[in-house]
């Protein structure tokens, strides 16, 4: 864990390993395949004719050479026969091998297309599912940051009314006189997608780590609610020292406390919220730590807190769900509604090129 989406060429993915969806022959082809052979350079394609090719549902590993990463993980999707051919169980087996492989290369981070979806005819929606599932359930057993790499957020948000309801929602607000407000990003910061670099002097695209890469000054600005209620009389008398002294509890001595109130390890709350392992310790080893507002949230979505407990929680990091900004909003929604899974919330993030949740 984490596992995020990226609008991004994967060609481009500073990650350890990228997955190649090729075919049989491993000799290079059209669409990903083509595009992975062509940035690699000659020699990759010389390794892949030492293999002997690969059958539906396996995985081979070899160098990147002029890629920047270290791997290409190959592995041949099935074709769609309209589901009935065994697809599913294949396309799942693409997943797992490939991520089987990385895990055993050693590497801490891999980028997945969307396997079978091109010209091999699977149905995105169908599998999009796949490939969550099977990602999610790898990364219950072990520490890999996976990115699902998609061509834009069609991808997802062409699943029939999954996200109507969420649409029409925010469609309403809209025309109603609360348009998008898109929180002003500081230098370097990194949302939960990124969009290819196009020219020289372009921004460099590069996979999001929306926290580890972020400082705690980058954090999202307070939304115009955020504002605490002025300080009562003999707290305005009160010295700069006693006042001090009153400090209530901290981001991280909160959150720690509701993990023990709900009798959950570690483990199982920083897997549920998406968020990395190494971030969760710099923040179990500082208690003033202040974290991203989109991490704040993930830690209220795996602690399945109520509206109101989920604004204490963010009011800790100096932050506030606001109704100014879409991603707000789409929480909101998920949250009013009963719906803790982080994975379904970051799908309609990325469906609405909002940031993502998790770290």
């Amino acid at each position: 864990m984490p596992f995020f989406f990226v609008r991004q060429d994967i060609t481009k993915m500073h990650v350890d390993a990228i997955v190649n969806a090729a075919n049989g022959t491993l000799l290079g082809g059209g669409g990903v395949d083509g595009a992975i052979h062509r940035a690699a350079g000659p020699r990759l394609v010389q390794e892949c004719a030492t293999l002997g090719g690969c059958r539906t549902g396996e995985a081979k590993r070899t160098l990147a050479y002029d890629l920047p990463c270290k791997y290409v993980i190959h592995t041949v999707g099935p074709v769609w026969y309209g589901g009935s051919h065994d697809e599913a169980r294949l396309l799942s087996d693409c997943y797992r091998n490939s991520l089987r492989i990385a895990a055993d290369s050693g590497c801490e981070s891999v980028a997945f297309p969307l396997i079978s979806s091109g010209v091999y005819g699977y149905p995105k929606d169908q599998a999009i599912r796949v490939a969550v599932e099977t990602i999610r359930a790898f990364l219950q057993k072990h520490d890999l940051t996976v990115y699902l790499v998609l061509y834009d957020s069609m991808a997802i948000r062409t699943q029939g009314e999954r996200f109507g309801e969420l649409r029409r929602m925010l469609d309403n607000l809209e025309r109603v006189g609360r348009p998008e407000q898109t929180a002003p990003s500081a230098p370097g910061r990194k949302f939960g997608f990124a969009k290819p670099a196009r020219a020289r002097g372009a921004e460099k695209a590069r996979p999001i780590r929306q926290e580890a890469q972020q400082d705690d000054a980058e954090a999202q600005v307070f939304a115009a609610d955020a504002c605490e209620a002025p300080l009562p009389c003999a707290a305005s008398e009160a010295s700069l020292e006693d006042l001090l002294g009153q400090l209530d509890e901290s981001f991280a001595q909160m959150l720690f406390r509701l993990i023990d109130e709900r009798g959950m390890t570690d483990a199982e709350c920083y897997k549920k919220a998406n968020i990395d392992r190494k971030l969760f310790s710099k923040i179990r080893g500082n208690v003033h730590y202040r974290p991203s507002k989109m991490t704040a949230l993930a830690f209220a979505i795996a602690l399945e807190l109520s509206l109101d407990e989920t604004r204490e929680l963010l009011g800790k990091a100096g932050y506030a769900l606001s109704h100014s900004y879409k991603a707000d909003l789409i929480v909101e929604y998920f949250i009013g509604r009963g719906v803790y899974d982080v994975m379904e919330i970051n799908e309609a993030l990325f469906a609405f090129d909002q940031a993502l949740l998790g770290a």
